[in-house]
């Protein structure tokens, strides 16, 4: 994993310097499947919960990480937006209030702010406001909040987990055989041995090719005003602390020869949730946490989320109607052994904590505010921030 301490970089133009092309080697395979551990958890509630169709959340997730990496030449990630994501599934599951069209409605509020953001350049400026070391610790506590979640995923299997990560750990670094390969194909097989009967599924799978279908038609105004209030608007201020700031900062401090702005982030997460609002799809965002799993497991170029991209769409166009079992494949423990790690990845790169009482202070607090709201641990880093520029923070 790398291993390099949290360097804020503020280019000018994510144009400097000559791009490296994408690779498709093994570790790039390996690396496209290291954010496993947050990508399935939240597709499974969607379908399952929300009762979503599995070819919209499929097709416009795949979409969105082949043109990510496309783009961007880096394992830049695409992620279901958490916090729609929980209080989707729990208000769909205890008051019915949430439905498909409400998500999608959510989708498309999001989509234009956060394209209005990027392209007005207000983006940028909210970052510029923002001190390294506020950042630092959302993406310290992002990371500690990653490797709780994974804790409680490997609970599910001590022994599965204790197994897979042993042996991850062993093989992280070796390229002749990819560690997030093993781990896969280990958890395919215990998932079968605690479930025989998803090989008798996995035989009666058929292929039915699909084609995409606009779904934004069927949004009332209604589902407009209960997507804005109960889910677009929590959203806003975890996107930008964790997709937006913290991601550009990640993506620049492992990858300066491709570095990225504020601006593009918003506009393409601006850009990827339209398309979502159209097609049937989720909220969707660029968590840090995302390129960290990634990164965690051997991609170093956008070839990754390339791979993963294609993946999800050959499942959305012609095995959509069978996700629900190619998803019972993978054991929690498993995938907790991939969020675990993918925590750990980020939580290294926010080693550089500043010489300042003051800022050590903030960067803890917002750390651990991080780890249940990222929203509200930026909010709460700026108020100190304001109060420490005035002379009113002592310790």
């Amino acid at each position: 994993m790398y291993n390099a301490c949290y360097t804020p970089n503020n280019p000018q133009s994510s144009g400097a310097g000559l791009k490296s092309p994408n690779r498709f080697d093994r570790m790039e395979w390996a690396g496209a499947f290291g954010d496993l551990g947050t990508l399935i958890p939240f597709v499974v509630a969607y379908i399952a919960v929300v009762k979503m169709d599995p070819f919209g959340v499929l097709f416009s997730l795949g979409a969105s990480m082949l043109v990510s990496g496309l783009y961007y030449k880096t394992p830049f990630p695409v992620q279901p937006m958490k916090a729609i994501g929980a209080v989707a599934a729990t208000q769909a599951a205890q008051t019915a209030t949430i439905t498909q069209n409400t998500i999608y409605a959510t989708s498309l509020v999001t989509g234009l702010v956060w394209l209005l953001l990027g392209l007005s350049g207000a983006a940028r400026r909210v970052g510029r406001w923002t001190p390294p070391y506020i950042v630092v610790g959302i993406v310290l506590g992002l990371g500690f909040g990653f490797m709780l979640e994974g804790i409680k995923m490997m609970s599910s299997g001590w022994l599965i987990a204790t197994i897979g990560m042993t042996g991850t750990l062993l093989l992280l670094k070796n390229k002749a055989v990819p560690a997030m390969f093993l781990l896969l194909v280990f958890g395919v097989a215990c998932g079968i041995a605690k479930k025989p009967d998803l090989l008798i599924s996995l035989a009666a799978l058929k292929i039915q090719f699909r084609l995409p279908s606009i779904v934004i038609f069927d949004v009332t105004w209604k589902d407009m005003l209960i997507g804005t209030a109960l889910l677009a608007l929590p959203q806003l201020p975890l996107t930008l602390g964790n997709a937006v700031i913290a991601i550009k900062e990640e993506n620049n401090r492992l990858f300066p020869d491709h570095p990225v702005t504020e601006n593009e982030v918003a506009t393409s997460t601006g850009v990827m949730n339209l398309l979502s609002a159209v097609c049937g799809g989720v909220p969707m965002c660029h968590g840090a946490g995302g390129m960290a799993g990634h990164v965690a497991f051997g991609a170093k170029t956008g070839g990754a989320p390339i791979i993963l991209g294609i993946v999800l769409l050959l499942v959305a166009f012609l095995l959509s109607g069978s996700v629900g079992v190619i998803l019972e494949l993978f054991p929690r423990a498993v995938l907790g052994v991939i969020l675990f790690l993918t925590g750990a990845q980020l939580a290294l790169g926010s080693c550089n904590i500043s010489k300042s009482k003051e800022e050590r202070f903030i960067t803890l607090v917002t750390a651990a505010l991080s780890m249940w709201n990222v929203g509200l641990a930026f909010v709460a880093g700026l108020m100190l921030a304001y109060l420490k520029k005035r002379d009113l923070l002592h310790l």
